[in-house]
């Protein structure tokens, strides 16, 4: 079996990634300084170790510290990079603290798993880097013209891997996410992801907050989905390193339809109350998966309605 290290390995998608890795008896390394991440989510970890054969190491530490990532590296075969500040809206109101961890994290990442020789070094990007442009779907030959600090930040990240793949033969790939859901993901924090939101508010009664008028659309991606997109990049051919890939389900909803369908499955319906759209967010997204299928294998294994119906089974 392998090593691997997760960064952000206490967050939403790190720790579904964990889960799976211990579950296939993989030996895993979770890094994270949980200023964003929760101790709650790796509190399974021993179990998912022992169910599956493998071994469960947590480091606490910041990606920006070298020796940190130094340490976190050694002996690892693979590292998937998640150890992020993932919000538009943080990036927004703090771009000097984001672009420190966002970019400046990954370099100091990128330095360390080249100097230790992994086999493979997959990194989290977004959506977010396509910026407004109109044109559906979205695909990877499109020039980025991201609208957020966080979007410029992740095509920094992404540039960041593939020249250390073109100048160092780090062997780097790039995951662009859409819009990732599922268990774990946190209703409560103030940047809380639009599906935790609306699911919260449908079980407690509460109306729902909706920032625009609704008709925006989103392409949302059942984390399972990203979880097997990582496992596949780390066995993709060598010939798929130094691009990025869009990971998603190819297809798109309104936020107006998407509360309707949680209220249908929570069995209540759900009333919004509308607000001003925020700064840097997009009107319309969807993603072209093709070259994903091409290069890695990727096919979405769960759609949007079975995610929805096991999301809401978690909460």
């Amino acid at each position: 079996m392998s090593s691997f290290l997760v960064t952000g390995g206490g967050g939403f998608i790190g720790s579904n990634l964990v889960e799976a890795l211990l579950g296939r008896g993989h030996s895993v390394v979770a890094l994270d300084d949980f200023s964003t991440g929760r101790r709650e989510n790796l509190a399974s970890a021993a179990a998912w170790a022992a169910a599956g054969g493998g071994r469960f190491r947590l480091i606490e530490g910041d990606i920006r510290d070298a020796k940190t990532c130094s340490a976190a590296v050694l002996g690892a075969d693979f590292v998937l990079h998640q150890a992020a500040i993932p919000s538009v809206q943080r990036s927004v109101e703090n771009p000097v603290l984001t672009n420190d961890v966002n970019v400046g994290g990954t370099l100091q990442l990128l330095e360390a798993s080249r100097a230790a020789g992994v086999k493979r070094f997959v990194m989290a990007s977004s959506s977010s880097i396509y910026g407004e442009s109109e044109t559906l779907p979205k695909v990877e030959s499109m020039p980025a013209q991201p609208i957020s600090p966080y979007g410029l930040q992740k095509l920094a990240a992404e540039t960041y891997g593939r020249l250390y793949h073109r100048l160092y033969g780090l062997p780097t790939i790039a995951l662009r996410y859409f819009n990732v859901f599922g268990p774990r993901q946190n209703p409560n924090s103030e940047y809380a992801a639009v599906i935790p939101r609306f699911i919260a508010a449908a079980r407690g009664g509460a109306r729902a907050t909706v920032f625009g008028d609704g008709g925006q659309t989103r392409d949302f991606t059942f984390v399972e989905n990203v979880v097997r997109a990582n496992l596949l990049a780390c066995e993709a051919r060598e010939s798929a390193c130094g691009l990025a890939y869009n990971i998603a389900c190819g297809e798109r909803i309104s936020l107006n339809d998407l509360l309707g369908h949680i209220g249908r499955i929570v069995g209540q319906a759900v009333q919004a109350d509308y607000l001003a759209p925020r700064n840097g967010d997009i009107r319309h997204s969807q993603a072209g998966i093709d070259l994903a299928l091409e290069r890695l294998g990727y096919r979405p294994a769960s759609g949007l309605a079975e995610g929805l119906r096991r999301t809401v089974g978690a909460f």
